[in-house]
């Protein structure tokens, strides 16, 4: 039997040297690495054959790091990390709402890097290849209602648009405040601040408990906010 190919790791960086450390330490960590110094070539790239994850940076000639990411994301769910030179907060919260995985201020340790992609590539399980699950939540926008295993959770109408707002965008991170708008985009009636938010999401994590035991899809972000992982 023929062994099964490295996994592809895909590196946007326009800076030379950087990107072939990065692909060199890639090859060592055993995986295959394809390099782009171009955000636009990049994206033309990946979407006619995916790589396993990309790496990409921030600051990209053609198109930046956050507009690729937002794009990539829009096709499916591959993986990304975003590094950049940027360490303001609300840089690292752009990254994340933009759609990455995770995040990594320059100058960073290669290494570092590689303990990141193994990481987000476990969470991410197997290639999209694999036949997909049967999904546990779903949203029934008529009945204004989310079925887990096909039985409606009880849900108040505000824990109904915050979860409805997660699902419709897995993996990507949400500051509370955004959380809060895009559940109020999709029609429900809030009257709450950004931090009474949390109140809502220890309240829809009981209630999915008691629905899927031993699933804990709404995962907290530290210092940024909230996302969910199927």
């Amino acid at each position: 039997m023929n062994p099964s190919p490295p996994l592809r790791i895909a590196i946007v960086e326009d800076e030379p040297e950087l990107a072939d450390l990065v692909a060199d330490y890639a090859r060592a960590a055993g995986y295959a690495a394809q390099v782009f110094h171009d955000g636009a070539q990049a994206l033309d790239a990946l979407r006619r054959d995916p790589p396993a994850l990309a790496v990409l940076d921030v600051m990209l000639p053609g198109l930046d790091g956050l507009a690729l990411c937002r794009a990539l994301r829009a096709d499916g769910d591959l993986p990304v990390i975003m590094v950049t030179a940027r360490v303001e907060e609300i840089d690292r919260l752009l990254g994340l709402e933009a759609g990455a995985d995770d995040y990594l201020c320059k100058p960073f340790s290669p290494r570092e890097l590689m303990a990141r992609i193994r990481a987000v590539l476990r969470r991410a399980g197997p290639p999209s290849s694999a036949a997909p699950a049967v999904p546990v939540l779903a949203i029934d926008a008529a009945a204004h209602a989310i079925l887990a295993n096909g039985k409606p959770l009880d849900l108040t109408p505000t824990e109904y648009g915050i979860l409805a707002a997660l699902l419709r965008r897995p993996r990507q991170v949400f500051s509370r405040a955004r959380l809060l708008d895009l559940a109020r985009e999709g029609g429900a009636h809030l009257d709450a601040s950004d931090r009474t938010i949390d109140s809502h999401v220890k309240n829809l994590r009981r209630k999915l408990d008691g629905a899927l035991p031993g699933l804990e899809p709404i995962r907290s972000i530290y210092g940024v906010g909230y996302r969910f992982d199927p």
